[in-house]
């Protein structure tokens, strides 16, 4: 039995002292050598990239904004004089041209005023002669001729206001436009201190595509600037500027801008959503695909390219205009050398192996 221990005593020892052996004296044959020589060269070749060479070209910028259209004028038709509404000329949807009649009010004795304001003119103007005869005859004096005439110069006035105060009593459209609302029906009485409304008249030709511009981008757009408005319906008008805020939103900081289009078919509608783009002035820009833009560690949007010796840098961009497949963006110089593939793999600094996006190439590691 004791035997038996020293014996495995002696194994246990000797493997120990095996084990220990290889760690302490270790031992490097020339086959292993030559299997880890390889990987150990190749893990210090730099990564590869693909890159395309930058060229810097003149962009045109669009202005996209959404707002609203607007008739050009909208007006509520108001009575001017009492009555009741005998005749209503127009209903939802009348076309109407400048001047013609909406609705007619009850005379109200307007006419017997204006009969009678025309009677004492006659009178006026017939005591005028006569006195005036006399006066040249020298049996009246000229100061009593002054008072004829002052006396007819009255009955004209008053016979001016009489016509006036009868026109008041025949609604005419101030413009030429579209009947939108006729609140009244026939028969209805109407007041005119009370400013009854009697129709409501749209003018659409021209319309306007009104949209709020950020203080940012107002140097950019001037009255006279050609724009398209595309509406929410599909349809597309060409306008151009016409009216540019100077005065700024207290709310939402941003100016009021209209454009105006022609619409002599009425075909585009007061309020309707729309979408207006305003071209910009042209800036010197880069396309680059989509892909190619990243981030970097702070947030920033830019590109990677291939700088002096082999390293890679990041360069910030700013959109200039987005494209289904290319981004045209401002910020990298001429002849940069831009990584379109492998740029979410390196980082700054970093050395690469460029490939020209011509030439075939291998994919990278």
């Amino acid at each position: 039995m004791k035997a038996n221990r020293i014996v495995a005593i002696g194994i246990v020892v000797g493997a120990a002292a095996w084990i220990a052996s290889g760690h302490l004296f270790p031992h490097e044959s020339a086959e292993s050598r030559a299997a880890i020589g390889p990987a150990a060269v190749d893990a210090q070749k730099p990564f590869r990239v693909t890159v395309a060479l930058a060229r810097v070209e003149p962009r045109s910028r669009q202005l996209v904004l959404s707002g609203r259209t607007e008739a050009d004028k909208k007006m509520m038709v108001t009575a001017r004089a009492d009555g009741i509404i005998s005749e209503l000329k127009v209903r939802r949807g009348s076309v109407v041209q400048q001047g013609d009649v909406i609705a007619i009010l009850s005379d109200e004795a307007r006419e017997a005023r204006v009969t009678q304001a025309r009677a004492m003119l006659m009178q006026r103007k017939t005591e005028l002669q006569a006195r005036m005869k006399l006066v040249e005859q020298g049996t009246m004096p000229k100061l009593e001729a002054v008072n004829l005439e002052t006396q007819f110069k009255a009955a004209e006035a008053s016979l001016a206001a009489a016509e006036a105060e009868k026109d008041r009593g025949v609604i005419r459209a101030p413009w030429s436009g579209v009947v939108n609302d006729v609140p009244v029906e026939t028969g209805q009485a109407v007041f005119s201190f009370q400013g009854k409304e009697i129709a409501q008249v749209v003018s659409l030709d021209p319309i306007l595509a009104v949209v709020e511009v950020a203080e940012r981008n107002l140097h950019g757009v001037h009255v006279g600037d050609a724009a398209e408005i595309r509406l929410v319906t599909g349809h597309k008008a060409k306008g151009k500027v016409r009216f540019i805020s100077k005065s700024a939103s207290q709310t939402t900081r941003t100016y009021r801008v209209e454009i105006e289009a022609a619409n002599a078919d009425g075909f585009i509608p007061d309020g309707i959503t729309t979408e207006v783009a305003i071209p910009l002035a042209a800036v010197p820009a880069v396309s680059v695909p989509r892909s190619a833009l990243t981030f970097s560690s702070a947030g920033e949007l830019g590109v990677r390219v291939v700088g002096q010796d082999d390293k890679v840098v990041f360069v910030p961009v700013s959109v200039v205009d987005d494209q289904q497949q290319f981004m045209w963006v401002a910020g990298v110089t001429d002849d940069a050398r831009v990584i379109v593939q492998g740029q979410d793999f390196v980082r700054e600094g970093q050395v690469v192996e460029p490939i020209d996006a011509q030439q075939p190439k291998t994919a990278g590691r």
